[in-house]
């Protein structure tokens, strides 16, 4: 078996280009499916998915490893998170390939099913980036969440935390208690409440600040309080805070991972798989984070063959916590994609299908051309023109 083409799709899906990649063989009728999405640097993707096509075309897609060594290695240059979004939106293709081929679902390729069921989690507006980045006020913030748990969610993500500099001041860490407690007074105790930082402050203090404020109401992890690429301010965090710490989504590949682990420098860790290396490197991740003590919540506010990849993924890793989704982010979303997804109480069903179970409609996928998207991380300035982390 020889891969013969790799060629991507892009579906504009309001708040983000899904770039869909598809890997071809001269088999006929067997190829894979992989999702190499990556907010804001679409072109960069396709494009780096197109320079790494050659590389691999006559080689068996089902030497997975090789195939993935051949394009970090053979490319000379080190990959950054274009780089390794590309690789990643491949490699899964592989993976599809091969399940199709034994007829049998992903997860047990990777080691069979470690769990009955996969606890999930979605954000304010299930994902309208307008309801997930703008939702600054008590009652507009109970309002959605109840929205979200009607739906049937029992577990949901915020981002409230100002933008914030190496200080915070009285008003805004107290605005952020209210607003934590009114959520919590909103769904009750058994919802579980996530709040995502996005890296805003840039001191251990600043974070602390407001991880103290949230404490009371019991959330189940803060996200990113600080940006993730400092190991020894990761740690400073972790070791003073009341509430478990997560982080991860902006690290690639384990070496980005390693120092975080080996400081405990977090409680949770958030590969991207779409971003992270694809799902070897991502079982890689999950098995040092095993080692260090450390839990597993995949990030994924992505597409839905990035979705199909996390269930997979999931099943199949014993330190799995909970997994980000977005599914029916769009109107028209199982309209693009026939998914192996299903939802019962809160929770993703054990899938059956060969591979990832994922086929796509390209017709479908073909009324949904790439736009920009909205670059919401232009407001992220303080009131003295200071620019911070969005």
């Amino acid at each position: 078996m020889k891969i013969t083409a790799i060629k991507t799709i892009v579906v504009n899906a309001e708040m983000r280009n899904w770039v869909f990649v598809k890997v071809e063989t001269d088999v006929p009728g067997l190829y894979g499916w992989g999702e190499a999405t990556l907010e804001w640097k679409t072109r960069g993707v396709v494009g780096t998915v197109a320079d790494l096509e050659p590389l691999l075309l006559g080689h068996d897609p089902r030497d997975i490893e090789q195939a993935v060594r051949i394009m970090h290695k053979h490319g000379f240059w080190k990959m950054g998170s274009i780089g390794a979004t590309a690789i990643s939106g491949i490699e899964v293709a592989l993976w599809d390939i091969l399940g199709k081929e034994l007829n049998v679902p992903v997860w047990r390729l990777l080691g069979g099913k470690t769990h009955d069921y996969i606890k999930v989690y979605t954000h304010l507006g299930l994902g309208d980036m307008k309801s997930v980045y703008e939702t600054m006020q008590v009652e507009p913030l109970k309002e959605r969440a109840l929205e979200v748990v009607e739906k049937g969610y029992n577990a949901l993500k915020v981002v409230f935390i100002p933008y914030t500099h190496y200080t915070t001041n009285v008003r805004a860490v107290d605005h952020v208690a209210k607003l934590m407690g009114g959520l919590r007074e909103a769904v009750g105790d058994d919802v579980e409440i996530m709040v995502d930082f996005h890296g805003r402050p840039a001191s251990a203090s600043a974070a602390l600040d407001y991880i103290n404020a949230l404490a009371p109401s019991r959330p189940l992890f803060v996200e990113e309080p600080v940006p993730p690429y400092d190991p020894l301010l990761m740690a400073e965090v972790t070791a003073r805070s009341p509430v478990p710490i997560a982080s991860g989504e902006r690290l690639i590949g384990r070496t980005d991972f390693e120092p975080l682990f080996r400081a405990r420098a977090l409680h949770i860790a958030q590969p991207d798989i779409a971003h992270t290396g694809g799902l070897a490197e991502a079982r890689k991740i999950a098995a040092a984070a095993e080692t260090a003590g450390i839990g597993i919540a995949p990030h994924n506010p992505l597409g839905p063959i990035a979705g199909a990849t996390a269930l997979h993924f999931d099943i199949a890793t014993p330190n799995f916590v909970i997994q980000e989704e977005m599914s029916g982010a769009v109107p028209w979303y199982d309209e693009v994609v026939d998914s192996p997804i299903r939802r019962i109480d809160g929770a993703w069903q054990i899938p059956d299908r060969p591979g990832l179970g994922v086929e796509v409609n390209e017709a479908a996928a073909a009324k949904h051309p790439y736009k920009q998207e909205v670059m919401h991380a232009k407001h992220a300035i303080m009131p003295d023109g200071t620019i911070v982390d969005w």
